[in-house]
């Protein structure tokens, strides 16, 4: 069972079995990799007692044909060979920028030690496994974003350039207040332990949108700010075994924050007594549910996929959708707060406020700060972004250009903010 292995840090997906060794190996000294639904990889130290039959891993690698890569709930393991000492790994460290550093570094950061370089400190600070790496002068600190020293207002670089022209400028520079912030691969883990509601609620919260808006992301982000599970007014496994425990319960359980819904129709939004509308611009949406349709939660549609017929279907099947889903949502809905899928993107911990306000939940600063460096989770899709890709014909375009229209005017007929921008037709 893939629950049984020790999943990577940083989720990360391989297409052929050869990539296996070569990239598992050099990342983790783990003995064991195993392939899972033809292209999820995960590691581990020991093997499960019991073996699945050999029939069960029925899953064709992605990028190997003929080749099979483990299937539902099943891994294909293989052995490593060759694995790396630990000491002569490279970790993947992201330079975050310059800081002004705290007034009492000891106090903010656990975790300290002198005379280190930058890829000695992340080295340091990945062993104790935290997050951030924090380099003042020669020092290194380890730590977490917190309220005192958030990452909200980076510096100019060169007020932490250090043994830059000789000892005398060096010597002062080393009195500044400035610290270099280097992202280990370390998970913040202050915000992944969630749970259910304590207390069964009475009010059901729908997360409405519209297939491909983002719905699995912003569970990812309300869980984790919270602490709580959200729910589904459907069940997807693949879901449930990435974490998202909701899924198994009843949308109607009362065991969860909020409950995912692509439902629409005046019978279906008045069963919630309150609603959050996620809407995305249409044209993205409607390329990530293509995606998902044809290449899974993690996946891309195939050249071939978008060159068939079922690209013009689809389009023009769920174009009209997207504008009757958010058309029903704000005629019908009782209670509602629209959130735009781009407005969380630029704004991610002002939105979420105003999500948790909604929701009436207790604002936790450190949950948020941890949200915010974890904030992909692990769904962003892997491989090429297809970001020179052009699918829409004008004629998709002049129909999906008139749905935008009627549901900006709709948004702004319900007092709320109109649709972004990037939006609308130039």
């Amino acid at each position: 069972m893939v629950s049984q292995f020790c999943k990577r840090s940083g989720s990360f997906s391989w297409h052929t079995i050869q990539s296996i060794e070569a990239h598992t190996g050099q990342q983790r000294t783990y003995v064991y990799a195993g392939l899972a639904y033809g292209s999820e990889c995960y590691c581990g130290n020991h093997l499960p007692l019991n073996r699945a039959k050999e029939e069960e891993c029925n899953n064709e690698c992605k990028g190997e044909k003929g080749s099979v890569c483990g299937g539902v709930n099943r891994l294909s393991v293989f052995r490593l060979d060759n694995l790396q000492a630990p000491s002569k790994q490279r970790r993947n460290v992201t330079y975050r920028g310059c800081f002004r550093a705290p007034e009492n570094v000891t106090r903010i950061f656990p975790v300290s030690f002198p005379n280190l370089t930058v890829e000695m400190c992340s080295e340091f600070c990945s062993d104790k496994e935290y997050p951030l790496a924090i380099v003042k002068w020669t020092e290194c600190f380890c730590g977490y974003p917190t309220v005192q020293f958030n990452l909200y207002e980076p510096l100019d670089e060169s007020l932490c350039a250090g043994y830059l022209n000789g000892a005398n400028e060096s010597e002062a520079l080393r009195e500044e207040n400035y610290c270099s912030v280097y992202q280990t691969p370390i998970q913040d883990t202050r915000c992944t332990n969630r749970k259910f509601l304590p207390i069964k609620t009475k009010v059901f919260i729908a997360l409405s949108s519209f297939p491909g808006a983002g719905n699995t992301w912003v569970r990812h982000l309300i869980e984790h700010a919270t602490g709580y599970y959200t729910g589904s007014y459907y069940f997807d496994g693949t879901l449930y075994n990435k974490g998202f425990k909701g899924e198994k319960d009843h949308w109607r359980s009362g065991r969860t924050i909020c409950v995912k819904t692509h439902e629409s129709g005046k019978r279906e939004i008045e069963m919630y007594d309150s609603s959050i509308l996620l809407i995305r611009n249409p044209y993205k949406a409607l390329i990530a549910e293509f995606n998902r349709k044809c290449g899974g939660h993690l996946g891309y549609a195939t050249e071939r996929h978008w060159n068939s017929r079922e690209w013009p279907e689809f389009v023009d099947s769920y174009a009209s959708w997207w504008a009757s889903h958010a058309l029903d949502w704000l005629q019908y809905g009782k209670k509602l707060i629209v959130v735009h899928y781009e407005d969380l993107k630029m704004d991610l911990i002002g939105k979420l406020r105003d999500i948790l306000a909604f929701l009436k939940v207790p604002i936790n600063e450190d949950r948020l700060l941890c949200v915010e460096n974890n904030k992909d989770g692990n769904f962003k899709r892997i491989g090429s972004s297809q970001s020179s890709l052009e699918p829409f014909t004008q004629e998709m375009k002049n129909v999906i250009d008139g749905f935008i229209r009627t549901v900006d005017k709709a948004l702004k007929a319900r007092n709320f903010t109109g649709l972004p921008e990037e939006y609308m037709p130039r």
